[in-house]
This record gives C-alpha cells, sequence and structure tokens, in this order.
C-alpha cells in the first residue's frame, strides 16, 4: 500500500511534465476535451508482474513517431504506441569511455542499450560493459536467474547492438561473431574470454532468439568445447531449434528454445519510395517492398510467435517472461535518409505493438513499455531545406515534407541527443512519467519482476 501511495505522488509531481492518454486507437474530433483524470488514476497499479515485455524502436524519437502516425493514421489519428496509458520522456546521453564523469551527449545504440539492459552508463560503442571494460549482468540475464523464460527479438542481426545487449558482454559492439574479434582481444576465446556476441547469446540462451544474423552464427569458433564447429552447431549443442523461414518459426514446438535466423544481416525491408533530393521530390505515396524475401517472417509474426511459446511455457509455472522486440530498421533506414523504408518499418513495429497490448489485455498482470535507444535525424519541414527532402502523399491526403540534413545523401545520417519518449502500461507502469534517466528503466523492469 505504501508502494502504491508513493506511485500516486509521484505521478501527481509529474502531471505538470508529461502526457498522460488513455485513447482509442484511431481518435476522433473532440478526444482532447475529455477529462481523463480517473483513466490515468486506474491505469496507476504498483506491485509486480507476472511478465515484462519492452518494445524498442531503434531511433524512434517523436519526429520519427510523428511522421509514420501523420503518414499511416493521419494527424489526428492515433497508432498502437499512443495508446499507452502513462507517457513519459528519458534523456539518453551515454559516456566518455576516458572520463566516465562527463556525458557523450549523443549515444549510439550500444551504450543506450546498456543503458536499460543493466542499469549501467557506458560509452559508444560498449555492449553491457562498464567503461572500464567490466561486465554488469543484464535484465535478461537476471530474469532467467530469477526463473522467468526470456526472449530475444529484433529485425536487425541478432549481434547487433540493442539485441546483443541484452546476453553478451564485449567492449566493442563489433565483435559480432568468433572470427570478428580484433576489437575485442580481451573478450575472444582464444584468450581466455567469453567469446563473440553470438557465441555469449546462445550461451546465454534465451528461450527464444529471432532475427537476422546469420552470417555470424555461420563463422567457426576458435576456440573452447566447440573450436572447430560453427555457433550454429553450438546452438544445436545448447538444445535450440534452428529454425530459417516463416513456415518452420511457424512449426517449432514450445518445448525446445528457438533459434531462429532469417537473414544473412538484417531482415528485408517492409516498404519503398522516393529518393529525398537537394529540389525534394514530386509528392508520392510509398509501396511494398517488392525485393522482400517472402519466406521471411514479418516482426508481428515473430512477436506474435514468441508471445505464443512463452506464454505456454510459463502456463503452468509460478513466474512468467521478460522479452524484448525490437523494431531495428526505424534507425537504420534513417541513417539512409530513406522516409519509406524509415515509416514502413515504424508501421511493422507498431503493428507488434498492437500484438502485445491485446496479450496485455488478456494478461493484466504484464508490464508493457514502448521507447526508442535516442533520436534522430528526420524531420518534418514546411519545404525544402539546405539538406535533402522527399514529399510523401499522407492518410490525410496531404502533402508531407520529410528533411534530411545532418549529411550528404550518399553517407550516413546522424543520431541526435534529445530525450526520446517512453510509455508503459501494467504494474509498475507510472515510473516512466515525468523525464528520467534511460538507466530507470533497468531498475522499472527489475522491480516489476521482483528481481532483487
Amino acid at each position: 500500500m505504501n508502494a502504491l501511495r508513493s506511485t500516486r505522488r509521484r505521478v501527481a509531481l509529474a502531471a505538470a511534465a508529461v502526457a498522460v492518454v488513455a485513447v482509442p486507437s484511431v481518435a476522433v474530433a473532440g478526444d482532447a476535451h475529455q477529462d481523463r483524470t480517473r483513466a490515468a488514476a486506474q491505469a496507476i497499479k504498483g506491485g509486480s508482474a507476472r511478465n515484462v515485455i519492452l518494445l524498442i524502436g531503434d531511433g524512434m524519437g517523436d519526429s520519427e513517431i510523428t511522421i509514420a502516425r501523420n503518414y499511416q493514421v493521419g494527424a489526428n489519428g492515433r497508432l498502437a504506441m499512443d495508446t499507452l496509458p502513462l507517457t513519459g520522456a528519458y534523456t539518453t546521453y551515454a559516456v566518455q569511455q576516458d572520463d566516465p564523469s562527463k556525458p557523450e551527449y549523443v549515444t549510439d545504440s550500444a551504450a543506450s542499450g546498456t543503458g536499460w539492459a543493466t542499469g549501467n552508463k557506458t560509452y559508444n560503442g560498449a555492449i553491457s560493459v562498464l567503461p572500464s571494460g567490466k561486465s554488469v549482468p543484464t535484465i535478461l540475464e537476471l530474469a532467467k536467474k530469477a526463473g522467468y523464460r526470456t526472449g530475444d527479438v529484433t529485425t536487425a542481426e541478432l549481434q547487433d547492438a540493442t539485441p546483443a545487449v541484452l546476453g553478451s558482454h564485449v567492449v566493442s559492439r563489433n565483435c559480432k561473431g568468433p572470427q570478428s574479434m580484433t576489437d575485442c582481444a580481451v573478450n575472444d576465446k582464444v584468450n581466455g574470454g567469453a567469446g563473440s556476441i553470438a557465441e555469449q547469446l546462445v550461451q546465454t540462451r534465451p528461450d527464444v532468439l529471432l532475427g537476422g544474423g546469420a552470417q555470424y552464427f555461420d563463422q567457426t569458433v576458435q576456440a573452447g568445447a566447440y573450436a572447430g564447429k560453427t555457433v550454429t552447431d553450438q546452438a544445436k549443442a545448447a538444445g535450440y531449434q534452428v529454425v530459417t523461414d516463416a513456415a518452420g518459426l511457424g512449426a517449432a514446438s514450445a518445448s525446445k528454445p528457438i533459434l531462429g535466423v532469417f537473414a544473412k544481416n538484417n531482415m528485408d525491408l517492409e516498404w519503398v519510395g522516393p529518393t529525398p533530393a537537394k529540389t525534394g521530390t514530386t509528392a508520392a505515396k510509398c509501396a511494398t517492398n517488392a525485393a522482400r524475401t517472402a519466406t521471411q517472417p514479418h516482426l508481428v509474426e515473430m512477436a506474435t510467435k514468441a508471445l505464443d511459446v512463452l506464454d505456454k511455457q510459463t502456463k503452468h509455472s509460478k513466474k512468467g517472461f521478460f522479452l524484448q522486440i525490437e523494431g531495428a530498421s526505424i534507425d537504420k533506414q534513417d541513417h539512409a535518409a530513406n522516409p519509406c523504408g524509415q515509416i514502413g518499418e515504424t508501421v511493422a513495429f507498431d503493428a507488434a505493438v498492437k500484438k502485445a497490448l491485446a496479450y496485455q489485455k488478456s494478461h493484466p498482470d504484464t508490464l508493457v513499455v514502448v521507447t526508442a535507444d535516442h533520436g534522430h535525424t528526420s524531420q518534418i519541414v514546411e519545404t525544402t531545406t539546405l539538406g535533402y527532402t522527399a514529399t510523401l502523399i499522407t492518410a490525410d491526403d496531404a502533402e508531407m515534407t520529410i528533411s534530411y540534413a545532418t549529411a550528404d545523401i550518399t553517407g550516413s545520417q546522424q543520431h541526435t541527443g534529445t530525450e526520446v519518449r517512453i510509455a508503459a502500461g501494467g504494474p509498475q507502469a507510472a515510473n516512466v512519467l515525468g523525464v528520467t534517466n534511460q538507466t530507470d528503466l533497468f531498475y522499472t523492469m527489475k522491480r516489476a519482476l521482483a528481481i532483487r
């Protein structure tokens, strides 16, 4: 009861600085005039959660959300991620490796992921290690140790920063496979370390591990018990069912852990469209990516399978599960100044959010958190800028011009150092209110799962 009173007090203090929403999936005129006080109060729940579902839109700042919303459902519409009842913002800065007392204002996905995965700030490029290089336990590792089932799902390589932070510890995000350890001598199995990201993920053994990155699972282990074999061989020896397409994923059993690897590197994009230009583009619509590999599952299909498997595995257990789901290529297509690629990945990510919220509706003891790791470059502007712009026709049948101005069109657009949205519903969700730190999310999830 005291914890609940404390949580309510925190909500009152944060009210002036936070958006609290409880709206249907598509808003209509007049919704803003409703009194939401009671709905907000009912959304505040203390205590513990049976399950935690963390959904990360990589690079999905407020601008990226607004662009996708305008395009898909119109300016007055609402995406699934907009319907979570409690919303705040969190800061995303990293720290400098040579002087951790100083912030690095613009984070990468490795340092930011380490923040929510371990509760610690670190330098850009570090995967769940402190600036000293010391490994620190992750929320997935702690949940597994406490008896929870676990899952890690992404549209990127499974060895990419966001999925990697949950089950591996290396001094550089570049060390994805046993034959890619140039930057991580201290972690290399040849030198007595725990191995590459791919090796460590298999050793950590989440119950569900879905994404791309076959290139690194196919690399040969250089030392230890599995020397001379591939990381995939190591996964099979650890009891994993290894699947490589949507049909295999659908047929996979819940009785054994699943490693689904659906692409050599990152998974294919959902949408394509015009390339921004210095002079702008003719207003256009996005199109389905006809080149997308037909056998690859979509993110919502991976999320659905992960939820189904973890639910079955925990049905008769006192403990539930922890699951992270990442929409990875929002960021990657923002880097590439590809508005339709970026929007399509955001819409696909939102479908996974909708699936998680449907699960929560029938399992109200589930904490659902939707956030990003950092902000990005794309901006909605009035007209052409000093950068590169493209104009799209939105769901409102109106023109929306998007600008990318932090790099040449042939380069890579930059992250930004802005705070980003964090929204949640379920037990402990009120702890996202106000302006918090990215590392606070680790403690919110740990508290929700009653992990000491």
